[in-house]
């Protein structure tokens, strides 16, 4: 990268310096419908992405199911739609967000082939659908049998071909003046330096890596929220992280594993136990296909029960399986599973952030100029359990909507200066460390007593300065845990995936969302929406 002048600060003599309209941090799809959305509007867009090249390492492309859409030329309704939505939801949905959302599903699917995705047919002009759980009608798009996420990746990384789109970056601040974005402190092979630009699009991702088994790529490390968090910026709902139901168990070592897609229950797979029984039945009216939180926790109760470290989901009455989920088939077999055969090992795995920096249904935050879209923003659409394969289509949807509202905000604001910062000390626990504790006290099933506990481990974290981004990442895994815990204790209830075994009902004077701080204080009042 080329080097210019240093906008006058002594300080950063010698280090990196450039101007954007729009900075997106992230490519997966709501990164890339952000950026290409503000370029289309004219602004001079920079993508920045920690991975080491692009196109690659997104969550987007590990995604299975498919995209959740009400079709026009369907049985099926918005209105059917946002109902399932509302009930998964569990009572902390906003329902205005998730109506505009959803009908605006349809047109960011088509403006998604527009870019080049194929979706699977089941006839000539029509796609196929399927059903997963939670939902009342078959609505679920979806591509390579079971790799959608695959094929958005792929068609989305063929049209931002031609943007700026710079690999190897690290953004370690949220440059801000007067609550309003100035620009970007980064990292990378250059060393430290700053983007100054008027409006970020934050589209970092999920959390999954506070945990030691997740479905996650390892990059999914809380980033967006972090750097919310250490501006000011709230979030809301964090407690509530989904653990998706089955997560392929091959052993007990830690790191990404396999997702076993939601659809292979929509097309008949049961969930049993080493005994056969069925884990969810007498559990919810929808048995196998109940909302994820309420399988979730059926599977974790069973396997309290019989001791055993996992059950089983037989899909052998599925006829020709390995041709209709292909990815999940070759995933069983480098494991030693023929899913033809047997049934296939399974556990509750962390999945997806149910809550996140709080916008609105435009991706805007409490900062002006900060914009959050796709798993790293709380529109109001997951609530306290996100409905499978709604979270591409929020992604579509808003992030197509965070990038053009940033680029009319880049339009207006003008030209930026950022304040040279100063060198960040954040706490930081080692990543394995933090993860354990986690998967101990945080994960399906949470208790006050290990809460607090691991408050007290991450209380005693040590500074770090934030030289790799092995530190920048154990530093935001450690700061998005903190809030994630404080908010796990203020929770005294059951609700949605947020399951506490000392309180074990739901609380209807505890339905409502808390946006909060870093600093644990609770927002009454934000300006965002």
């Amino acid at each position: 990268m080329s080097r210019q002048p240093s906008c006058g600060s002594g300080r950063w003599a010698g280090h990196w310096q450039q101007r954007a309209d729009v900075v997106v941090i992230g490519t997966g799809v709501a990164g890339l419908v952000a950026a290409l959305a503000a370029h289309r509007a004219g602004r001079k867009v920079v993508v920045l992405t920690k991975a080491t090249e692009f196109p690659g390492g997104t969550a987007t492309y590990y995604a299975q199911g498919g995209i959740a859409v009400a079709m026009p030329d369907s049985d099926d309704a918005v209105d059917t739609h946002v109902a399932d939505t509302l009930a998964a939801g569990a009572g902390l949905c906003d329902p205005d967000a998730v109506r505009s959302i959803v009908a605006d599903g349809y047109r960011a699917v088509c403006d998604l082939v527009g870019y080049g995705a194929r979706f699977d047919e089941a006839g000539p002009g029509r796609w196929a659908l399927t059903r997963e759980g939670g939902h009342s009608r078959r609505r679920i798009i979806h591509a390579g049998g079971d790799a959608t996420g695959a094929e958005v990746q792929r068609a989305l990384d063929v049209a931002a071909a031609h943007l700026d789109i710079r690999p190897n970056h690290v953004v370690l601040q949220l440059l801000h003046r007067d609550d309003a974005i100035t620009g970007v402190l980064v990292r990378n092979a250059d060393g430290p330096g700053v983007i100054h630009a008027p409006a970020v699009v934050l589209a970092t991702g999920g959390l999954g890596q506070l945990y030691t088994a997740t479905t996650n790529p390892p990059g999914s490390t809380g980033d967006g929220l972090a750097l919310a968090l250490w501006a000011g910026v709230p979030v809301c709902d964090v407690e509530f992280i989904q653990f998706h139901p089955t997560m392929l168990y091959n052993g007990p070592a830690g790191g990404r594993r396999p997702l076993i897609t939601e659809a292979v229950r929509g097309e008949g797979a049961r969930l049993i136990d080493a005994r056969g029984r069925s884990v969810t039945a007498g559990v919810h009216p929808m048995g196998d296909l109940a909302p994820r939180d309420v399988v979730a926790a059926a599977i974790h109760a069973r396997m309290t029960e019989t001791g055993a470290p996992c059950v089983y989901l037989d899909a052998r009455g599925i006829p020709g399986f390995a041709e209709r989920f292909p990815t999940v088939t070759a995933s069983c077999l480098a494991a030693g599973i023929d899913p033809a055969r047997q049934p296939i090992p399974v556990v509750p795995g962390a999945h997806y952030s149910c809550g996140g920096v709080r916008t609105d249904v435009s991706g805007r935050t409490a900062m002006s100029g900060l914009f959050a879209a796709g798993e790293v923003a709380r529109t109001g659409m997951h609530g306290a359990n996100r409905l499978a394969s709604n979270s591409l289509l929020e992604g579509l949807v808003v992030g197509g909507r965070a990038g053009a509202a940033a680029a009319e905000h880049a339009a207006a604001a003008g030209v930026v200066t950022a304040e040279p910062p100063e060198p960040a000390v954040r706490p930081a626990l080692p990543r394995q460390a933090l993860q354990e504790a986690m998967s101990r006290h945080a994960a399906v099933v949470r208790d006050e007593s290990g809460l607090a506990e691991l408050a007290g481990e991450l209380d005693a974290a040590e500074p770090r300065k934030l030289n790799t981004r092995n530190d920048f990442e154990d530093a935001a895994l450690t700061c998005v845990a903190a809030v994630v815990v404080a908010a796990a204790r203020e929770r005294t209830e059951s609700r949605g995936c947020h399951h506490r075994s000392d309180y074990p009902e739901t609380d209807p004077a505890q339905a409502v969302s808390v946006p909060r701080t870093l600093e644990g204080a609770l927002v009454t009042e934000v300006a965002c929406c």
